[in-house]
């Protein structure tokens, strides 16, 4: 049986220490698998010698590929670009900084080729790390889930590895702000789960900033959710409400029946009932614009309508 071809692609940014450990340890795992295997480096616009490195190995070892980005796209762009360029039957994604075990690969094509099209490396958080990042993700993850369209695993990582079908499915997305693992999940074809603890981050620091983290959970609820746009049509029905029912006690109560509870509502807290009733208004207003420009946002984003899983013929009986 011919052999088949995985990809491994690994978007790179400044992680000039991690390149040669980080090609040791891949190839020394993957010479023991009987495929054949391409390793995809994506040099998202590194600013040190990263790309000097790992052309370097290119030139020594003719599995390896090089993938050159005219800036720093980012990390999901990078990771777009590499399995865009994947030539495999199937392709992984990995860090570049050795925190997703490359002794795991094995399992990970294992579960492929028992027919899963994507396998999902699942971190498992020890004591070590922080508590407000265990906090943090376990938040994201839990709100994520009950407002996303798609089933989203708590703690999966990029650390996958996806089918040549998973792969041209995933080439028709064209959303320009992304998350990868999301977009692979919200596609829906069969997973297998390999859970792990990350390595320590062997040099450097993470260019993964907070900042850039809130930034990706952003946009993950607002491309997977339509809550977000709701939320002010909710949120206004419920002002108008109160205030409608305020409108209603003050005008019974001071002038048909006289203030027979002896309130004595003023101009000014009449004044302001009127406005809480107009800003209701507004706000039940601007969501329906929402909604609007949610049904806008399904249309410009352009994702498939359907995904044919699989396909039989009728000669296939």
């Amino acid at each position: 049986m011919q052999s088949k071809t995985i990809s491994i692609v690994i978007p790179i940014y400044n992680e000039a220490p991690n390149v040669t450990p980080l090609y040791k340890a891949v190839t020394s795992i993957i010479k023991k698998l009987p495929h054949q295997f391409e390793l995809i480096f994506v040099n998202d616009g590194s600013s040190d010698n990263t790309s000097e490195l790992i052309q370097r190995v290119a030139k020594k070892d003719k599995k390896v590929r090089v993938v050159e980005l005219a800036r720093n796209f980012g990390k999901e762009i990078a990771v777009t670009a590499g399995i865009h360029t994947a030539r495999g039957d199937a392709a992984v994604i990995m860090d570049a900084d050795l925190q997703h075990p490359p002794e795991l690969l094995p399992k990970f094509v294992e579960e492929w080729e028992k027919g899963a099209d994507v396998v999902v490396g699942v971190k498992k958080y020890s004591d070590k790390e922080s508590w407000f990042k265990r906090f943090s993700s376990n938040s994201f993850y839990a709100i994520l889930g009950k407002v996303s369209s798609a089933k989203i695993t708590p703690h999966a990582s990029d650390f996958r590895l996806i089918s040549r079908k998973v792969i041209d499915t995933f080439k028709t997305f064209t959303e320009r702000n992304r998350m990868t693992r999301g977009l692979i999940d919200w596609a829906g074809y069969d997973r297998r789960y390999v859970y792990f603890e990350a390595n320590p981050r062997l040099h450097g620091e993470a260019t993964y900033s907070y900042r850039k983290l809130f930034g990706l959970a952003m946009n993950s609820f607002t491309a997977y959710s339509m809550l977000p746009l709701k939320v002010a049509s909710w949120l206004g029905w419920f002002i108008l409400t109160i205030s409608f029912i305020l409108g209603i006690f003050v005008l019974v109560q001071e002038f048909i029946l006289g203030d027979p509870l002896g309130l004595d509502i003023t101009g000014t807290a009449m004044l302001a009932m009127m406005l809480l009733f107009l800003v209701g208004v507004v706000l039940v207003c601007l969501g329906f614009v929402a909604l609007y420009i949610a049904r806008i946002h399904e249309e410009v984003i352009n994702r498939p309508l359907f995904i044919v899983k699989n396909e039989i013929n009728g000669e296939d009986k």
